[in-house]
């Protein structure tokens, strides 16, 4: 009898050993399973914020920019009174002791025989990864360039910040958001924005900003306000704004090679005194990278000098600043 008792309790508890297993196995594979389904969640959300964050920088470049370089390419008269600069109408508006800066006319900026050719390289949209290759590359070519930044917070952006202030570019300023719909909501909207990227790029580098690029250039057809009074409160805040004579075309919807790329800028450069040309060093931007020594080496190879925007860099805007009455 004691016998049978005793094994009676030793195939319970084997029973429940077993079931305690049992338990354990279905509870470590729920584990498994959550931790899995938690990382996966986890990883499409980072994937899908991403996206998300291209396909803004798409469609406020490609649709907005994209037509305004083109436009920019066509020649004086083509695309309309705001896309070419033009001071014959002279300042109006202005008191005297009101400096502000003087647009060269595009037939008096036109290249003769023998005429030298200063070409300014600038890059919208940044900082990103590219642009610590783009300033390996100036490094490497001992030339300056002009980075017209936008907004960024995190801990790489702001060294790049810094790193373009150290090594002698010209860091200016291409609104905060670069959101056109709320940048050009309003002008109160703009100052906000305007005062955003100023104020920061100050605490950031210890450099003051003086020069500005519109999204898209002063003469895009998207602002929903007149980009006049923007222009207006520029001029009252004492920052000088510069558009483009000379595209890459890297930000048009035309997928470009390098090759086309340097082309594209070698064709118009050789046509002017001076060149204000557009690149981009956003994070999509390999082409433009890519590009870039070759570029170098084609404007060496005609002599041209390759200089950073500063306060005596002759003005290319499509509207003339000069001409913008006060508000």
């Amino acid at each position: 009898m004691e016998e049978s008792t005793a094994n009676g309790l030793k195939q319970e508890r084997r029973r429940r050993k077993r079931i305690t297993q049992i338990r354990r196995g279905i509870l470590s594979i729920f584990v498994i399973w959550f931790v899995f389904s938690v990382g996966i969640c986890t990883s499409l959300l980072i994937k899908v914020h991403t996206l998300e964050e291209k396909m803004n920088y798409l469609l406020d470049n490609f649709t907005v920019s994209g037509k305004m370089e083109e436009e920019s390419k066509q020649t004086p008269g083509e695309a309309g009174e705001s896309a070419y600069f033009d001071l014959e109408g002279g300042i109006d508006g202005y008191e005297e002791d009101y400096d502000i800066a003087q647009a060269v006319n595009q037939k008096d900026n036109l290249a003769g025989p023998g005429d030298p050719h200063k070409v300014y390289l600038t890059f919208d949209d940044g900082p990103s990864n590219n642009t610590a290759q783009i300033l390996d590359l100036l490094k490497k070519y001992q030339v300056k360039a002009t980075f017209f930044v936008i907004g960024r917070e995190d801990e790489e952006s702001k060294a790049l910040y810094q790193r373009i202030v150290a090594e002698g570019h010209t860091l200016a300023m291409h609104s905060y958001s670069h959101k056109y719909s709320a940048l050009y909501q309003s002008l109160e909207s703009f100052e906000q924005d305007f005062s955003r990227i100023q104020n920061y790029l100050y605490e950031i580098t210890g450099q003051e900003c003086l020069f500005y690029r519109f999204p898209g250039g002063s003469s895009n057809h998207v602002s929903s306000t007149d980009m006049k009074s923007f222009i207006s409160y520029l001029n009252e805040q004492g920052i000088t704004y510069f558009d483009w004579n000379v595209s890459s075309g890297d930000a048009t919807s035309q997928a470009y090679t390098p090759e086309e790329l340097v082309e594209n800028v070698m064709t118009d450069v050789v046509k002017y005194k001076t060149s204000i040309v557009l690149m981009h060093d956003a994070e999509t931007k390999v082409s433009t990278v890519k590009a870039l020594e070759p570029m170098i080496q084609a404007l060496q190879g005609i002599g041209a000098e390759i200089l950073p925007i500063d306060e005596n860099t002759t003005v290319v805007q499509h509207i003339a600043a000069a001409n913008v009455g006060k508000q």
